[in-house]
């Protein structure tokens, strides 16, 4: 059926007609994509030439036309997409006229519901405003007749499309820069948890940029994949449209399942692989178009002082050529290209000895190139010759610039081919809000952060390509870390790398997490703690490796991975497990005798009996690059030792919206005035405010007391700030899992619990502890994004480990009370 036979059965081609026919179309799942998007889009012409053509027969005008812009006029009406209508006229109505026969148009749209941009103008009127507005002439670069007069549309069509050809020189760099304005304030398509479909570096308005540039004649997007990508962009957009009713662009969380089923798509992440992949596109093609239109325009503007210098007018100062960068690789132009000698056909190295020489050089490839060696180059042998090896070690030391050259390199399919393993991270979506990045472009990320550690490790190419190859089981079942081993293994037997270095690459992948988790999440001061790492890494050599790994990994995720203090607390187990692996037997820690602070508050608590606490802060310590971080907050805390204390305390500091970071506690006697012993309890937490100054220590006491006395009810009050805690519309975070940790240590049982962060869940865990009748001698926080990640070494009443029974029995309590 089509349009007009749509409305013809229905039997009014008034809005109400219009609108059981739109629905009609809408509802119908056979049609969707290009065709449906089509179909709306003769629809609502044949409405729109109905209302026009009425209108301008009751208001007597001629000479004017009804012309769809923008995406209207390219035919591509998503379901909740906008009108663009221009109203153009050819100036000999009055305007008592030209207003009825707009009402006639506007008034029936709007009674509809439908979203309306709208204008009314001559033909100079328009070229006049799209000279002023260059919002404007790319949409009118777009017109489309609806109804009326064709040959008006199609003189300003024409004269349109002369001026942005004349204009370029100027509208082109305007345009550039409009597009990475909004890129900076929107960010890439690709790398967003919540992409804006249209607006976002790589989406749909990139896509119609590109067309405005070849419309220009200047220059000309890669063609492929680039009509691909728009439909996928496209069919997301009106799958989101039907999904939520609204005319909104933003891929949300709570819609990527529902968004993922209607284009029968496995799940959300499917969805964004998909559209991830077609923002790729797009933002590849745009790179390679805007080099070229750059370097087209700067051609054009050094061709008059070139005919001079020709005619010796400004001297023989000799026209730039090409210069060598490796053998077979030149520099034209400022991009790199291959030498005319080069005989890629039989040159398997070629095609990395030009990505590594481009990165090296700070050059683009050339998009010519690229397309070349996808084609020509053979294969390389496997294992691959040293010298393919060197070429890949050098493009992945070669920093920033390694990101660009990669990304031509995945354009057109050469990493996968060089590294099949790749393609299952490629693309990959990170559905946790700490990672910056999918998982290829954080493996990237990884090895540009490590490229600038190189100088601390003895061997550089191991550092670079367990840093590439970290994640790679991401992806598979299980823990990526044991998937990835396995990977990284046949990995670098394929690159070349020997028996050793290949168990070094694979033993730094399976353990890429190891000291970061246990540096913040384990008691460094146990013996155990520390034999357990060097157990894993063996050797010093790996271990240096591990820490340089380590750092590059937290750098390449994301602010909220890597911190001062997180550093402080990995530097410090390293030290330790470096001696271990020297020679050095951990030697049990004594215990340790408390601060003169310390000791000065546990005197006051034993003198009134009631807590004594004070705040310090820290100085503040470089994070690098030029950054400062202050370190935390100390807060020291004696009061007489009996139950109820860390729930108590981790309560007051959640109403004060302090953050612990680390925790110590652990009981002491001292002498009463009698000359009896007094058990005390001593705390030393770090603690940082969430946000705003920090709560005065008066205030702090004051609490403590009370909720230590119950007169003040800290879980009902929690429970006001967790119900007007900001959570995300439709998203239910992950139950909370509770677990022993399997030989933690030989002095206590480490229980760990993974939940998603809030408010008081520290409270929430020392009560269940609590209810679980035992003692809790330290506790080391961590937090990433929304997820937390806590430790605490719990034993019984007398002082021992818990048995293995009691200790499931309490994981399982503690994870009852967080569900």
């Amino acid at each position: 059926m089509t349009s007009t036979e749509a409305i013809t059965e229905s039997e009014d081609s008034g809005p109400s007609g219009y609108a059981a026919a739109r629905l009609r179309l809408l509802q119908q799942e056979a049609r969707s994509g290009p065709p449906r998007r089509a179909a709306l889009a003769r629809l609502t012409d044949d409405w729109l030439t109905g209302l026009f053509t009425s209108a301008a027969e009751h208001a007597g005008v001629r000479g004017a036309a009804l012309v769809a812009v923008g995406g209207y006029g390219r035919g591509e009406l998503s379901p909740r997409s906008d009108l663009d209508l221009l109203l153009l006229h050819d100036g000999t109505a009055d305007a008592a006229a030209l207003s009825a026969l707009a009402d006639g148009i506007w008034y029936p749209v709007w009674d509809l519901g439908l979203a309306l941009d709208h204008s009314v103008r001559t033909p100079g009127e328009a070229r006049r405003t799209a000279g002023e507005d260059l919002k404007v002439q790319l949409g009118l670069l777009d017109a489309r007749p609806v109804a009326g007069d064709l040959g008006l549309v199609a003189s300003l069509r024409t004269a349109i499309l002369a001026d942005w050809r004349n204009q370029a020189p100027k509208r082109l760099p305007a345009l550039h820069e409009l597009c990475q304005e909004r890129a900076e304030r929107m960010g890439e398509l690709q790398f967003l948890l919540e992409p804006d479909l249209k607006e976002a570096r790589g989406g749909l308005r990139d896509a119609t940029a590109l067309r405005a540039v070849a419309a220009s004649w200047v220059a000309d997007a890669p063609r492929e994949g680039l009509t691909e990508a728009r439909r996928v962009l496209l069919d997301a957009r009106d799958a989101l449209h039907l999904t939520t009713g609204r005319a909104t662009d933003r891929l949300a969380l709570q819609e990527q399942d529902q968004v993922a089923e209607a284009l029968g798509l496995m799940d959300a992440d499917a969805l964004l692989r998909q559209v991830y992949e077609a923002a790729r596109t797009v933002s590849y093609a745009t790179d390679v178009t805007w080099r070229e239109v750059n370097r087209v325009l700067r051609a054009r503007s050094v061709r008059p002082k070139l005919r001079a210098m020709l005619s010796g007018g400004l001297g023989s100062k000799a026209v730039p050529g090409r210069a060598p960068l490796a053998d077979g690789v030149v520099e034209a132009d400022g991009e790199v290209v291959l030498a005319r000698a080069a005989r890629p056909d039989r040159d398997p190295v070629l095609t990395l000895r030009a990505a590594a020489a481009a990165a090296e050089a700070g050059l683009p490839l050339s998009r010519h190139l690229v397309r070349h060696l996808a084609t020509t180059v053979r294969p390389l042998p496997v294992p691959w010759p040293p010298e393919a090896r060197e070429e890949l070690v050098t493009l992945l030391g070669a920093g920033e610039p390694t990101v660009g050259v990669w990304e031509a390199l995945e354009a057109e399919g050469i990493i996968t081919r060089l590294l099949p393993d790749w393609e299952r991270v490629h693309c990959r979506p990170q559905r946790n809000p700490v990672h910056t990045w999918t998982v290829d472009r954080h493996l990237v990320e990884t090895a540009v952060r490590a490229s600038s550690l190189t100088r601390r490790v003895h061997r550089p190419d191991l550092l670079l390509v367990a840093a590439l190859l970290h994640d790679i089981g991401k992806g598979w079942p299980g823990d990526h870390s044991v998937a990835g081993e396995v990977i990284a293994r046949d990995m670098a037997t394929r690159i070349g790398f020997d028996k050793h270095d290949v168990g070094v690459i694979a033993t730094l992948v399976r353990h890429h997490l190891l000291l970061v988790d246990t540096a913040t999440r384990r008691d460094l001061d146990d013996p155990a703690t520390v034999r357990s790492v060097a157990e894993a890494v063996s050797t010093a050599s790996t271990l240096e490796l591990l820490h340089a790994l380590t750092e590059a990994d937290a750098l390449a995720t994301g602010p909220a991975a890597w911190s001062t203090w997180r550093a402080s607390l990995v530097t410090d187990l390293v030290k330790r497990v470096a001696a271990v692996l020297a020679g050095e037997a951990p030697e049990e820690p004594e215990e340790a005798a408390p601060s003169a602070e310390h000791e000065r508050l546990a005197i006051e608590a034993l003198r009134t009996g009631e807590p004594a606490l004070t705040l310090h802060t820290q100085p503040e310590e470089p994070a690098g690059e030029g950054e400062v971080e202050p370190v935390g907050v100390e807060l020291l805390i004696a009061l007489p030792d009996r139950p109820g204390v860390l729930p108590a305390a981790a309560g007051v500091l959640a109403l004060h919206r302090l953050t612990v970071r680390a925790a110590d506690l652990r009981a002491v006697e001292l002498p009463n005035e009698v000359g009896e012993s007094a058990d005390l309890l001593l705390l030393s937490w770090r603690v940082a405010a969430e946000y705003g100054s920090l709560p005065q220590a008066a205030r702090l006491r004051a609490d403590l007391v009370r909720a230590l006395d119950g007169s003040l009810d800290i879980r009902a009050r929690l429970a006001e700030r967790e119900a007007a805690y900001p959570r995300r519309r439709g998203v239910k975070a992950p139950p909370p899992r509770v677990t022993v940790a399997a030989a933690g240590s030989r002095r206590a049982t480490v229980i760990e619990v993974r939940s998603q962060d809030a408010p008081g869940l520290l409270h929430r865990i020392g009560n269940a502890l609590e209810g679980c009748a035992v003692r809790v001698r330290s506790a080391h926080v961590s937090t990433l994004g929304a997820n937390a990640v806590d430790a605490f070494y719990v034993t019984g009443t007398d002082g021992e480990p818990l048995p293995q029974i009691r200790a499931a029995e309490v994981a399982r309590e503690v994870e009852k009370a967080l569900g």
